[in-house]
């Protein structure tokens, strides 16, 4: 079992309201993340502050802030076909009683749309399930680089195992 510590909620906040767009920076290189895939139109990666074991963000390339109104229905569909596969992917290689998947951000912070696939794991109790479960507040867990790197790669394993013919070939 992994421990948490403590995140600075506040710090986070003013970062994501006052500071770069997170995401563009992650694809400029400028922001590191564990990138389980990508390709010309998404990026797939693991959250930098988990409060899940295998949490891990979906977002297009390009900056966009609406969840559909800036897609045409071909582009949200492809990007949810993808949100499928890293959902599945992450279901073979996390125990997963139930997995969540949301769209989060705001206009005033974390502008760039992305999806959140956070896999809640077999015997939570119902009370520190759900909004719960992905509230940072109480502390993320700490997960070391060389775990997360491992997680990455396995989950990026997964995609390719489950659908090869559907995954264009990863640029990692």
């Amino acid at each position: 079992m992994l421990e948490k510590h403590p995140f600075d909620i506040g710090a986070y906040e003013k970062r994501v309201k006052e500071g770069s767009c997170f995401l563009c920076e992650l694809l400029a290189g400028t922001n590191p993340h564990h990138v389980i895939y990508e390709d010309q139109s998404a990026i797939v990666f693991l959250n930098k502050y988990p409060s899940l074991y295998g949490y891990t963000l979906v977002a297009p390339r390009e900056h966009r802030e609406q969840a559909t109104g800036d897609f045409t229905l071909e582009e949200y569909l492809q990007l949810q076909q993808l949100i499928y596969q890293v959902a599945e992917a992450i279901r073979r290689v996390v125990p997963t009683e139930r997995l969540y998947i949301q769209t989060l951000g705001s206009q005033q912070g974390n502008r760039h749309v992305h999806w959140h696939v956070a896999p809640l794991p077999p015997g939570v109790p119902y009370e520190l399930q759900q909004t719960a479960a992905l509230d940072s507040s109480k502390g993320v867990l700490a997960i070391p680089d060389e775990e997360m790197a491992l997680l990455a790669r396995s989950i990026r394993q997964a995609m390719e195992r489950l659908s090869p013919s559907l995954m264009p070939p990863s640029s990692n």
